[in-house]
């Protein structure tokens, strides 16, 4: 596969993770056990992307504390070249949450006040203004101020790069409303379509099109263990995950799926063949219960493609 330069902004900082031991009793003290690393849609992406075999860059608001010298550390260690604007005052942002037994979401708290300093202005620094001339693709996440995420999609626009976004959570996704048409492809789960269609929708198959009527050109809608859509300006198909035995932790699950297809689009695969690459890498997060997973690479994404089937194809 060739390698691409990619240049990643967004989320990069503490995820905490408690996982409750037995059924989950709401409003009492729950059996369970903790788990702290680094994480953040964007970085997930980026240690990712770098792990299948791209040049990936990293551009996030940092606090200078120990949270962000881990985060450092674990950026050198995926190979991702690490870009930080770094608030020696302020302190790193931080997720936590906590899981049921089964490995999904009960509750999560973002502190996430830093990635407000991330004006548009950060933009207009040389440095960061020759990255995004040099990328073949940019990918951001939806931590970001929305008037960032507009300045930075038009920014990065044109000669031929792929823009593309991470949801990050219903309530953020509606950030990218005003720079839509400036996207390739946004990734997003269900809740998150929904909110940024402003419509509620049982029917996979309705996606592409209530999703193109908010402006947008291409995405991925990934519900869970149902079928995941993807669309992009003329095609649209349909592909169920295959089972898994058990889940080590769905947390990062969407951030691998977002990386396996843009890493397969970069390569000139055509909309199914990147779908079953994204699936492909969900398969190796949802085994590991890390955010972005250690074995991520390009030999191992191989051999789980052979366990995601065909995408139907809707249009």
């Amino acid at each position: 596969m060739k390698q691409h330069s990619i240049a990643v902004f967004g989320g990069a900082h503490i995820d905490r993770r408690g996982r409750i031991s037995g059924r989950t009793a709401p409003g009492a003290s729950n059996p369970g056990t903790w788990f702290e690393e680094t994480g953040g849609g964007g970085f997930n992406a980026a240690r990712n992307l770098a792990r299948l075999g791209h040049r990936v860059r990293m551009v996030s608001p940092r606090g200078g504390d120990a949270a962000g010298e881990l985060i450092a550390a674990a950026a050198a260690a995926a190979g991702v070249i690490d870009c930080p604007f770094t608030f020696l005052d302020r302190k790193t942002p931080s997720y936590t949450a906590i899981l049921e037994n089964d490995g999904n979401l009960v509750i999560a708290l973002a502190d996430m006040e830093l990635y407000a300093h991330f004006s548009p202005r950060r933009l207009l620094q040389r440095a960061t203004r020759e990255l995004v001339a040099a990328s073949d693709l940019v990918l951001m996440d939806a931590n970001l101020p929305q008037e960032t995420l507009a300045a930075l999609v038009g920014a990065a626009s044109g000669d031929g790069r792929l823009v593309a976004g991470i949801a990050v959570s219903p309530a953020k996704v509606i950030r990218y409303r005003e720079c839509l048409t400036g996207l390739d492809f946004l990734f997003m789960n269900e809740a998150e379509a929904r909110a940024l269609a402003g419509a509620d929708n049982a029917d996979a198959e309705a996606w592409p099109s209530l999703l193109r009527a908010t402006g947008l050109s291409g995405g991925v809608v990934t519900r869970g263990g149902r079928a995941a859509v993807a669309f992009d300006r003329s095609s649209a198909c349909l592909a169920s995950p295959p089972s898994l035995p058990a889940l080590a932790d769905v947390t990062g699950a969407g951030d691998a799926l977002a990386s396996g297809f843009l890493s397969a689009r970069l390569s000139g695969l055509e909309l199914a063949a990147s779908l079953r690459h994204g699936m492909a890498a969900a398969m190796i997060a949802l085994r590991s219960p890390c955010a972005a997973a250690e074995e991520m690479s390009a030999n191992n994404l191989r051999e789980a493609l052979a366990l995601v089937p065909v995408p139907r194809m809707l249009s």
